[in-house]
Protein backbone atom coordinates (compact mmCIF):
# COMPACT_ATOMS: atom_id res chain seq x y z
CA UNK A 1 0.00 0.00 0.00
CA UNK A 2 1.41 3.41 -1.30
CA UNK A 3 1.00 5.89 1.95
CA UNK A 4 1.16 10.17 1.29
CA UNK A 5 3.89 10.54 3.18
CA UNK A 6 5.72 14.21 3.93
CA UNK A 7 8.49 13.80 6.47
CA UNK A 8 11.01 11.17 7.69
CA UNK A 9 12.87 10.57 10.72
CA UNK A 10 16.74 10.32 8.65
CA UNK A 11 18.47 10.47 11.91
CA UNK A 12 18.56 8.99 15.79
CA UNK A 13 21.39 9.47 18.40
CA UNK A 14 20.82 8.10 22.06
CA UNK A 15 23.43 8.91 24.41
CA UNK A 16 25.61 6.12 25.43
CA UNK A 17 26.46 6.89 29.11
CA UNK A 18 23.67 6.70 31.89
CA UNK A 19 25.77 8.57 34.63
CA UNK A 20 27.50 11.81 33.09
CA UNK A 21 29.18 13.70 35.90
CA UNK A 22 31.94 15.73 33.82
CA UNK A 23 29.44 17.70 31.45
CA UNK A 24 26.99 20.18 31.44
CA UNK A 25 23.41 19.97 29.89
CA UNK A 26 24.58 22.31 26.83
CA UNK A 27 27.46 19.67 26.36
CA UNK A 28 25.26 16.38 26.67
CA UNK A 29 22.93 18.34 24.36
CA UNK A 30 25.13 19.29 21.86
CA UNK A 31 26.77 15.52 21.39
CA UNK A 32 23.21 13.90 20.96
CA UNK A 33 22.63 16.49 18.06
CA UNK A 34 26.02 16.15 16.25
CA UNK A 35 25.77 12.37 16.78
CA UNK A 36 21.86 12.63 15.35
CA UNK A 37 22.76 15.06 12.27
CA UNK A 38 26.01 12.65 11.45
CA UNK A 39 23.61 9.20 11.74
CA UNK A 40 21.38 11.35 9.09
CA UNK A 41 24.73 12.16 7.34
CA UNK A 42 23.61 15.87 6.99
CA UNK A 43 25.63 18.85 8.90
CA UNK A 44 24.54 21.79 11.36
CA UNK A 45 24.05 23.79 8.35
CA UNK A 46 21.38 22.21 6.61
CA UNK A 47 19.15 22.24 9.85
CA UNK A 48 16.95 25.23 9.58
CA UNK A 49 13.97 23.75 12.23
CA UNK A 50 14.61 23.42 15.69
CA UNK A 51 12.95 21.65 18.41
CA UNK A 52 13.17 21.28 21.69
CA UNK A 53 11.22 21.26 25.60
CA UNK A 54 12.69 22.98 28.49
CA UNK A 55 16.83 23.92 27.91
CA UNK A 56 19.52 25.98 29.88
CA UNK A 57 19.37 29.90 28.93
CA UNK A 58 16.39 31.37 26.95
CA UNK A 59 14.52 28.85 25.54
CA UNK A 60 16.10 27.85 22.08
CA UNK A 61 17.77 30.75 21.32
CA UNK A 62 20.72 30.13 23.64
CA UNK A 63 21.00 26.61 21.99
CA UNK A 64 20.27 27.54 19.18
CA UNK A 65 23.48 29.88 19.66
CA UNK A 66 25.51 26.93 21.54
CA UNK A 67 25.19 24.29 18.80
CA UNK A 68 25.52 27.12 15.91
CA UNK A 69 22.01 26.84 14.11
CA UNK A 70 22.43 30.03 12.19
CA UNK A 71 19.51 29.53 9.65
CA UNK A 72 16.90 28.83 11.18
CA UNK A 73 13.30 29.21 9.74
CA UNK A 74 11.32 27.27 12.41
CA UNK A 75 11.43 26.76 16.15
CA UNK A 76 9.30 25.10 18.90
CA UNK A 77 9.56 24.71 22.82
CA UNK A 78 6.67 22.82 23.54
CA UNK A 79 6.90 21.45 26.93
CA UNK A 80 4.82 18.21 27.43
CA UNK A 81 6.71 16.49 29.97
CA UNK A 82 7.13 13.01 28.83
CA UNK A 83 5.08 13.51 25.72
CA UNK A 84 7.10 16.32 24.79
CA UNK A 85 9.46 14.44 22.07
CA UNK A 86 6.56 12.67 20.18
CA UNK A 87 4.88 16.17 20.07
CA UNK A 88 8.06 17.76 18.77
CA UNK A 89 8.45 14.98 15.99
CA UNK A 90 4.31 15.69 15.28
CA UNK A 91 4.96 19.42 14.91
CA UNK A 92 8.07 18.92 13.33
CA UNK A 93 6.37 17.04 10.36
CA UNK A 94 3.74 19.07 10.57
CA UNK A 95 6.71 22.03 10.11
CA UNK A 96 7.63 20.48 7.27
CA UNK A 97 4.56 19.55 5.40
CA UNK A 98 3.93 22.86 5.64
CA UNK A 99 7.40 24.02 3.74
CA UNK A 100 8.55 25.87 6.97
CA UNK A 101 11.79 23.85 7.11
CA UNK A 102 13.13 21.20 5.52
CA UNK A 103 15.50 19.34 7.77
CA UNK A 104 14.09 19.78 11.59
CA UNK A 105 16.29 19.39 14.56
CA UNK A 106 14.73 17.65 17.53
CA UNK A 107 17.09 17.57 20.80
CA UNK A 108 16.91 16.88 24.64
CA UNK A 109 19.51 16.44 27.50
CA UNK A 110 19.26 16.36 31.00
CA UNK A 111 21.49 15.37 34.04
CA UNK A 112 19.35 15.01 37.52
CA UNK A 113 21.82 12.71 38.70
CA UNK A 114 24.85 15.27 39.16
CA UNK A 115 21.95 18.28 39.82
CA UNK A 116 22.14 19.34 36.07
CA UNK A 117 18.50 18.59 35.09
CA UNK A 118 16.46 20.74 33.24
CA UNK A 119 13.06 19.94 34.11
CA UNK A 120 11.10 21.34 37.72
CA UNK A 121 10.74 25.07 36.75
CA UNK A 122 7.99 27.25 38.24
CA UNK A 123 5.33 25.57 40.41
CA UNK A 124 1.98 25.37 38.52
CA UNK A 125 -1.35 26.87 39.98
CA UNK A 126 -2.12 23.38 41.32
CA UNK A 127 1.03 22.90 43.87
CA UNK A 128 -0.82 25.33 46.94
CA UNK A 129 -3.85 23.04 47.12
CA UNK A 130 -2.29 19.89 46.49
CA UNK A 131 1.53 19.40 47.78
CA UNK A 132 0.52 19.42 51.48
CA UNK A 133 -1.30 16.63 50.85
CA UNK A 134 1.32 14.06 49.56
CA UNK A 135 0.46 14.82 45.89
CA UNK A 136 4.05 13.01 44.81
CA UNK A 137 4.47 12.05 41.16
CA UNK A 138 4.61 8.24 42.41
CA UNK A 139 1.17 8.51 44.65
CA UNK A 140 -0.24 10.02 41.76
CA UNK A 141 0.36 6.81 39.49
CA UNK A 142 -0.46 4.78 42.67
CA UNK A 143 -3.76 6.55 42.71
CA UNK A 144 -4.25 5.57 39.03
CA UNK A 145 -3.06 2.31 39.53
CA UNK A 146 -5.13 1.21 42.95
CA UNK A 147 -8.51 2.59 41.22
CA UNK A 148 -7.42 0.57 38.12
CA UNK A 149 -7.14 -2.37 40.92
CA UNK A 150 -10.63 -1.34 42.61
CA UNK A 151 -12.64 -1.05 39.48
CA UNK A 152 -11.21 -4.12 37.39
CA UNK A 153 -9.18 -6.69 39.59
CA UNK A 154 -5.85 -6.07 38.33
CA UNK A 155 -3.08 -7.53 40.30
CA UNK A 156 0.43 -6.41 41.27
CA UNK A 157 1.27 -9.80 39.87
CA UNK A 158 -0.19 -8.57 36.33
CA UNK A 159 1.88 -5.40 36.77
CA UNK A 160 5.05 -7.15 37.53
CA UNK A 161 4.79 -8.86 34.05
CA UNK A 162 5.33 -5.58 32.38
CA UNK A 163 8.78 -4.99 34.23
CA UNK A 164 9.70 -8.46 33.21
CA UNK A 165 9.45 -8.11 30.27
CA UNK A 166 11.99 -4.80 30.00
CA UNK A 167 14.63 -6.94 32.04
CA UNK A 168 14.27 -9.39 29.67
CA UNK A 169 14.97 -6.49 26.57
CA UNK A 170 17.68 -4.93 29.09
CA UNK A 171 19.91 -7.68 29.49
CA UNK A 172 20.82 -7.34 25.75
CA UNK A 173 21.58 -3.63 25.73
CA UNK A 174 24.94 -3.14 26.87
CA UNK A 175 23.93 0.68 27.74
CA UNK A 176 21.11 -0.24 29.89
CA UNK A 177 21.20 0.79 33.27
CA UNK A 178 19.68 -2.18 34.73
CA UNK A 179 20.34 -5.11 33.23
CA UNK A 180 19.58 -8.12 35.07
CA UNK A 181 16.58 -10.27 34.30
CA UNK A 182 14.33 -10.13 37.06
CA UNK A 183 11.21 -12.37 38.03
CA UNK A 184 7.55 -11.52 39.15
CA UNK A 185 8.39 -12.99 42.55
CA UNK A 186 11.22 -10.05 42.52
CA UNK A 187 9.03 -7.39 41.10
CA UNK A 188 5.81 -8.02 43.77
CA UNK A 189 8.35 -8.70 46.85
CA UNK A 190 10.57 -5.09 46.19
CA UNK A 191 9.93 -2.47 48.75
CA UNK A 192 6.86 -0.30 48.87
CA UNK A 193 7.06 3.08 47.42
CA UNK A 194 3.62 4.38 46.87
CA UNK A 195 0.62 1.43 47.52
CA UNK A 196 0.45 -0.57 45.17
CA UNK A 197 3.61 0.26 43.49
CA UNK A 198 6.65 -1.39 44.38
CA UNK A 199 10.59 0.20 43.45
CA UNK A 200 10.38 -2.52 40.66
CA UNK A 201 7.33 -0.80 39.41
CA UNK A 202 9.32 2.68 38.92
CA UNK A 203 11.45 3.45 35.79
CA UNK A 204 14.50 4.53 36.75
CA UNK A 205 16.46 8.37 37.05
CA UNK A 206 19.32 8.74 34.51
CA UNK A 207 21.34 11.55 32.71
CA UNK A 208 22.04 11.59 29.14
CA UNK A 209 19.47 12.88 25.87
CA UNK A 210 19.21 12.08 22.66
CA UNK A 211 18.22 13.76 19.46
CA UNK A 212 15.83 13.01 16.06
CA UNK A 213 16.22 14.37 12.56
CA UNK A 214 12.99 15.40 10.62
CA UNK A 215 13.78 15.89 6.85
CA UNK A 216 10.94 16.47 4.01
CA UNK A 217 10.71 13.50 1.53
CA UNK A 218 12.78 15.84 -1.19
CA UNK A 219 15.81 15.68 1.28
CA UNK A 220 15.27 12.09 2.52
CA UNK A 221 15.68 11.00 -1.32
CA UNK A 222 19.33 12.31 -1.36
CA UNK A 223 20.60 10.47 1.83
CA UNK A 224 21.89 6.98 1.89
CA UNK A 225 20.76 6.44 4.98
CA UNK A 226 17.55 3.99 5.44
CA UNK A 227 14.67 6.87 6.47
CA UNK A 228 11.18 6.12 8.68
CA UNK A 229 8.38 7.23 7.85
CA UNK A 230 6.17 9.79 9.98
CA UNK A 231 2.33 8.27 9.23
CA UNK A 232 0.41 9.37 11.42
CA UNK A 233 0.37 12.22 15.00
CA UNK A 234 -1.85 12.95 17.64
CA UNK A 235 -1.80 14.70 21.04
CA UNK A 236 -4.48 16.35 23.55
CA UNK A 237 -3.82 17.58 27.52
CA UNK A 238 -6.43 15.79 30.06
CA UNK A 239 -6.32 17.56 33.07
CA UNK A 240 -8.54 17.43 36.45
CA UNK A 241 -11.74 19.06 35.61
CA UNK A 242 -12.38 19.89 39.12
CA UNK A 243 -12.25 16.24 40.33
CA UNK A 244 -14.97 14.75 37.61
CA UNK A 245 -12.40 12.58 36.21
CA UNK A 246 -11.62 9.04 35.62
CA UNK A 247 -8.52 7.84 37.26
CA UNK A 248 -8.64 4.44 34.92
CA UNK A 249 -8.47 6.78 31.46
CA UNK A 250 -5.20 7.98 30.34
CA UNK A 251 -4.48 10.53 27.57
CA UNK A 252 -3.74 8.13 25.01
CA UNK A 253 -7.38 7.58 24.59
CA UNK A 254 -7.65 10.34 22.92
CA UNK A 255 -4.35 10.56 21.26
CA UNK A 256 -4.50 7.39 19.78
CA UNK A 257 -7.82 7.60 17.40
CA UNK A 258 -5.96 10.71 16.59
CA UNK A 259 -2.77 9.06 15.44
CA UNK A 260 -4.40 5.64 13.78
CA UNK A 261 -7.04 8.34 11.95
CA UNK A 262 -4.15 10.49 10.19
CA UNK A 263 -2.05 6.92 9.25
CA UNK A 264 -5.39 4.91 8.34
CA UNK A 265 -4.44 2.33 10.39
CA UNK A 266 -5.62 0.24 13.17
CA UNK A 267 -4.16 -1.67 16.44
CA UNK A 268 -3.87 -4.80 14.41
CA UNK A 269 -1.51 -3.16 12.02
CA UNK A 270 1.19 -2.42 14.88
CA UNK A 271 4.08 -4.95 15.15
CA UNK A 272 5.81 -3.15 17.70
CA UNK A 273 5.26 -0.16 20.26
CA UNK A 274 7.22 1.82 22.20
CA UNK A 275 5.66 2.77 24.90
CA UNK A 276 6.55 5.62 27.91
CA UNK A 277 7.31 3.16 30.91
CA UNK A 278 7.02 6.07 33.75
CA UNK A 279 5.55 2.89 35.93
CA UNK A 280 4.24 -0.44 35.01
CA UNK A 281 0.57 0.66 35.43
CA UNK A 282 1.51 3.53 32.59
CA UNK A 283 1.87 1.02 30.31
CA UNK A 284 -1.05 -1.43 31.53
CA UNK A 285 -3.60 2.01 30.61
CA UNK A 286 -2.65 2.95 27.66
CA UNK A 287 -2.01 -0.48 25.60
CA UNK A 288 -6.08 -0.59 27.02
CA UNK A 289 -6.69 3.27 25.56
CA UNK A 290 -4.72 2.82 22.52
CA UNK A 291 -7.34 -0.18 21.66
CA UNK A 292 -4.96 -3.36 22.24
CA UNK A 293 -7.26 -4.75 24.50
CA UNK A 294 -10.86 -3.46 25.97
CA UNK A 295 -10.52 -1.47 28.78
CA UNK A 296 -10.08 -3.16 31.79
CA UNK A 297 -8.25 -6.48 30.02
CA UNK A 298 -5.09 -4.80 30.05
CA UNK A 299 -3.84 -7.35 32.93
CA UNK A 300 -4.89 -10.68 31.26
CA UNK A 301 -3.34 -8.84 28.23
CA UNK A 302 0.27 -8.69 29.51
CA UNK A 303 0.30 -12.20 31.11
CA UNK A 304 2.46 -14.98 29.42
CA UNK A 305 4.82 -13.18 27.59
CA UNK A 306 3.17 -10.60 25.30
CA UNK A 307 4.74 -8.13 25.52
CA UNK A 308 8.42 -9.90 25.11
CA UNK A 309 10.20 -9.52 21.76
CA UNK A 310 8.97 -12.85 20.79
CA UNK A 311 5.54 -11.73 21.78
CA UNK A 312 2.05 -11.03 20.48
CA UNK A 313 3.16 -6.80 20.84
CA UNK A 314 6.54 -6.59 21.33
CA UNK A 315 7.30 -3.91 23.67
CA UNK A 316 10.27 -1.57 24.62
CA UNK A 317 13.02 -3.81 23.27
CA UNK A 318 15.96 -1.50 24.80
CA UNK A 319 14.04 -1.80 28.31
CA UNK A 320 12.85 1.18 28.42
CA UNK A 321 12.36 3.66 31.30
CA UNK A 322 12.33 0.71 33.38
CA UNK A 323 14.99 -0.53 33.00
CA UNK A 324 17.21 1.35 30.37
CA UNK A 325 17.42 5.46 29.81
CA UNK A 326 14.80 7.75 31.40
CA UNK A 327 16.52 11.09 31.00
CA UNK A 328 15.67 14.04 32.83
CA UNK A 329 11.53 12.31 33.22
CA UNK A 330 11.71 12.72 28.91
CA UNK A 331 11.08 9.05 28.07
CA UNK A 332 9.36 9.89 25.11
CA UNK A 333 12.70 11.12 23.30
CA UNK A 334 14.08 7.66 23.62
CA UNK A 335 10.63 5.66 23.06
CA UNK A 336 11.04 7.41 19.57
CA UNK A 337 14.52 6.43 19.29
CA UNK A 338 13.96 2.71 19.60
CA UNK A 339 11.03 2.49 17.79
CA UNK A 340 13.11 4.28 14.66
CA UNK A 341 15.51 0.97 15.37
CA UNK A 342 13.29 -1.40 15.09
CA UNK A 343 11.74 0.03 11.73
CA UNK A 344 15.47 0.01 10.24
CA UNK A 345 16.58 -3.03 11.69
CA UNK A 346 18.94 -2.24 13.61
CA UNK A 347 17.59 -3.20 17.26
CA UNK A 348 19.81 -5.55 19.51
CA UNK A 349 19.95 -9.30 17.17
CA UNK A 350 17.97 -10.94 20.40
CA UNK A 351 15.44 -8.51 20.18
CA UNK A 352 14.43 -7.50 16.84
CA UNK A 353 11.29 -7.67 16.03
CA UNK A 354 11.42 -9.60 12.39
CA UNK A 355 9.87 -7.68 9.34
CA UNK A 356 9.16 -4.37 11.87
CA UNK A 357 6.78 -1.86 9.65
CA UNK A 358 4.63 -0.16 11.70
CA UNK A 359 5.67 0.98 15.03
CA UNK A 360 3.50 3.07 17.64
CA UNK A 361 5.07 5.78 20.00
CA UNK A 362 2.86 6.72 23.14
CA UNK A 363 4.28 9.47 25.72
CA UNK A 364 2.99 10.80 28.72
CA UNK A 365 3.69 13.57 30.87
CA UNK A 366 2.16 14.98 34.53
CA UNK A 367 0.16 12.52 35.78
CA UNK A 368 -1.30 9.79 34.38
CA UNK A 369 -4.88 9.60 35.39
CA UNK A 370 -5.65 13.43 36.19
CA UNK A 371 -3.03 15.97 34.76
CA UNK A 372 -1.18 14.78 31.88
CA UNK A 373 -0.15 15.67 28.36
CA UNK A 374 -0.38 12.47 25.68
CA UNK A 375 0.97 11.81 21.97
CA UNK A 376 0.97 9.35 19.82
CA UNK A 377 3.27 8.68 16.66
CA UNK A 378 2.23 5.82 14.14
CA UNK A 379 5.91 5.37 11.96
CA UNK A 380 6.23 3.37 9.04
CA UNK A 381 9.42 1.46 7.75
CA UNK A 382 10.68 2.05 4.12
CA UNK A 383 8.89 -0.68 2.97
CA UNK A 384 5.60 -0.02 4.96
Amino acid sequence: MTRQVSARIAGAFEHPLRRIPDRTVPQVLAEVAYGALADAGLGVADVDGFFCSEVPGLGSIAMADHLGLTDLSYVDVTEGGGASYPMHVGHAAAAVAAGKCRVALVAMAGLPLNGGGTTGGARGPEHPYEAGYGVTVPAGYALAARRHMHEYGTTSEQLAEIKVAAAHHAQYNPNALLRKPVTIEDVVNSPLISDPLRRLDCCVTTDGGGALVIVSEEVARTLPRRTVKILGHGETVKHSANGRIDLTRTGAAVSGPRAFAEAGLTPRDVDYVSIYDSFTITVLMSLEDLGFCEKGKGGGFVTGGTLRADGRLPFNTDGGGLCNNHPDSRGGMIRTIEAVRQLRGEAAPQVQVPDCRIALVQGHGGSLGFRTAAATLLLGSEEA
